[in-house]
């Protein structure tokens, strides 16, 4: 009796350990990564489709023709079945081609720079409704939050509303990282020197892990921030009080914040120097560096004006020098 009670122990033990998994990808709560989430299992199930017969025929082969069974048809010389190998070929084929067709379409329904069209799948976007804009900075080892429009910024904490479009826009202020939340869509990287986008929505009232998903550094498996998802009147009520608790994000608090740390504690400011983002974005922060946007313009116009030069004719760029031509004299 009690070996038996432990064969079924270990047999039930991996279902013990599968209900400590967190299914957040595969259950989440924003529309976006709910969109990605079916893709998963619509692309898992149609693999199934070749790979379920496939193992279910090693199998039912292996046990039919083992060298015990005598009575299973002996046939050295069969070599061909047009049957067989229209359904090898073609089953895969027609499989490649549905899951073709489906990564196409979600590529670019999904592609995170595309403004959303829906809430969720039985709410569209109402006409002339305008996204949340927050600009992100990922630093060493921590994330920067701005909220242009309300003119706050974060550390280690990000809070939308939920049911409102939220455009991000990304960088870095160091090396490449992966601006990653789970719950809310999939996970984009982030550069220095360059800018990328998200669009996305989160459905449901709730707080949600946000991390890095790059390596990078030291502290990068601390490099973590909670995200609230909450009602448009508690949003609206946070942005209040993180506005009157004061503090002011400058420039110079910037550079000293941009310096390494880990576990990096939650902070908020009331308001933020006009046009921060663009400066880290382009990388003249500090007083009396050269933006970098400037530096590519000047490059572009001393390009443009060598090019113009270069193909005008030579007599139009040269000066040109007067010459006297010397007369006989006349006899009178």
């Amino acid at each position: 009796m009690i070996p038996s009670l432990a064969r079924r122990g270990l047999f039930l033990a991996p279902l013990l350990w599968l209900a400590g998994c967190n299914t957040v990808v595969l259950n989440p709560s924003g529309d976006i990564a709910a969109q990605q989430a079916h893709l998963v299992v619509v692309s898992t199930l149609l693999m199934l489709l070749i790979i379920v017969p496939v193992m279910f025929l090693i199998c039912l082969f292996a046990w039919r023709y083992r060298k015990s069974n005598t009575s299973a048809e002996y046939k050295p010389d069969w070599d061909h079945s047009t049957k067989l190998e229209l359904l090898i070929w073609g089953a895969p084929l027609l499989i490649i081609i549905v899951l073709g067709l489906i990564t196409w379409i979600y590529t670019h329904l999904l592609d995170p720079y595309r403004p959303l069209s829906r809430i969720d799948e039985n709410r569209p976007v109402a006409v002339g409704v305008k996204p949340l804009e927050v600009q992100v900075v990922a630093m060493d080892w921590k994330w920067m939050f701005i909220y242009p429009e309300q003119g706050i910024a974060t550390v280690n904490e990000l809070v939308t509303p939920i049911d409102v479009p939220v455009r991000f826009h990304m960088t870095s202020s160091t090396v490449m990282n992966a601006f990653y939340i789970p719950a809310l869509a999939g996970m984009v990287y982030t550069m220095p020197s360059m800018e990328t986008q998200l669009n996305a929505v989160m459905n449901k009232v709730g707080v949600y892990d946000g991390f890095s998903s790059n390596y990078s550094g030291a502290g990068f498996s601390d490099m973590k921030f909670k995200y609230h998802g909450v009602s448009q009147a508690d949003f609206d009520a946070w942005v209040e009080k993180t506005r009157a608790g004061g503090g002011t994000l400058t420039r110079a608090g910037y550079l000293d914040l941009d310096k390494p740390t880990i576990k990096h504690p939650i902070m908020h400011f009331g308001s933020v120097d006009k046009g921060l983002y663009d400066l880290v974005l382009n990388r003249c922060v500090a007083e009396g560096s050269t933006c970098m946007n400037a530096q590519m313009e000047q490059d572009a116009m001393r390009m443009q004006a060598a090019a113009t030069a270069k193909e005008l004719p030579k007599d139009v760029c040269e000066p040109k020098v007067a010459t006297a031509t010397a007369q006989p004299l006349r006899k009178e």
